[in-house]
């Protein structure tokens, strides 16, 4: 029995003993944190897919700069991995609003991607003096009918800044001929666009000599399109639960002044902070609204948001 005693002694001094090996191993020491960062973490080289396109438009993928220039886009946006979830999370939420209004207009789904690209699916705000998702120009908006001043900026309001983004690139798509030139022309202009294919002689985009922003831009968003269409094959992981959901909202008609929007907040059980949330577009605490022009606020619906105690 003592001997069996010994022996079973004998074993558990040396288990601790290699666990206390172990651990001096796994030490955070300068030799062990190299190891294991060459072990746990790894950068692979992308295989550019050999079918791509934007709207059904091939990209000329055998030309050695198109691939080099995909190449760089594909391995930018694999690896800028906190970007990409927060692309996935938003695109949950906001693609839906956006895909029928596009559809609409008969333009092209992949579209969509060209907003991902030009604000990260957020209110961004430019130097030039563009706002919203889509990123629209104050003269622009103003020209397609859009109120943009201090106290109201529809540029924020994504379905009706969708709406012009649509006018804009069915226009551009009838003067320069293919939908690759009319995202192309999103960026750069329609004149620009035109002025470039005629001083450099070429018909398509991907021969064309350009700045940098716009000789990335449809690399860009064809990236983003098959990041976003094969998470898995890129290395990203969620489940649906992780994204965005869209907030369910209901539409209240405001055709007088409202000089205060925290009163008028409380009076459907929310705060000027979630009305804020939902109607970017007013961009005052009140609403001047002199010409008694008729709005629609976005009221979440009940049970959505609760009351901090």
């Amino acid at each position: 029995m003592k001997i069996v005693q010994k022996a079973l002694a004998f074993v558990g001094l040396l288990s601790l003993c290699a666990l206390f090996i172990y651990a001096l191993q796994d030490a955070p020491t300068d030799e062990n944190f190299e190891r294991k960062l060459i072990n746990d973490y790894n950068v692979y080289a992308i295989q550019v897919p050999s079918d791509l396109n934007f709207a059904g438009e091939p990209m000329p993928l055998k030309n050695p700069d198109i691939l080099e220039r995909m190449d760089r886009e594909l391995l930018v946006n694999t690896y800028w991995q906190s970007n990409g979830l927060l692309m996935f999370k938003r695109a949950k939420k906001y693609f839906p609003i956006i895909e029928p209004i596009l559809k609409k207009h008969g333009i092209p789904d992949d579209f969509k991607y060209l907003a991902v690209i030009e604000s990260g699916l957020t209110n961004a705000v430019s130097p030039a003096g563009a706002r919203g998702v889509w990123q629209i120009m104050p003269a622009t908006a103003r020209e397609n009918g859009l109120e943009v001043n201090d106290n109201v900026d529809e540029r924020y309001n994504l379905e009706k800044s969708t709406e012009i983004a649509c006018k804009y690139l069915l226009k551009s798509k009838e003067n320069l001929g293919s939908w690759t030139l009319a995202a192309a022309a999103y960026n750069a202009g329609n004149a620009g666009i035109s002025s470039r294919l005629k001083e450099q002689n070429v018909t398509s985009y991907y021969d064309l000599l350009l700045g940098e922003e716009t000789g990335r831009y449809i690399f860009r968003i064809v990236a983003l399109k098959e990041i976003l269409k094969n998470p898995t094959k890129y290395g990203f992981n969620f489940r649906e639960k992780d994204l965005y959901s869209n907030i369910p909202t209901y539409k209240v008609e405001v055709d007088t002044s409202v000089s205060d929007f925290t009163k008028f907040a409380e009076n459907f059980g929310i705060n000027y902070k979630i009305l804020k949330i939902h109607n970017p577009w007013l961009r005052e605490s009140k609403l001047n609204n002199k010409s008694r022009k008729q709005y629609l606020i976005d009221i979440p619906k009940e049970g959505y948001y609760f009351k901090t105690p």
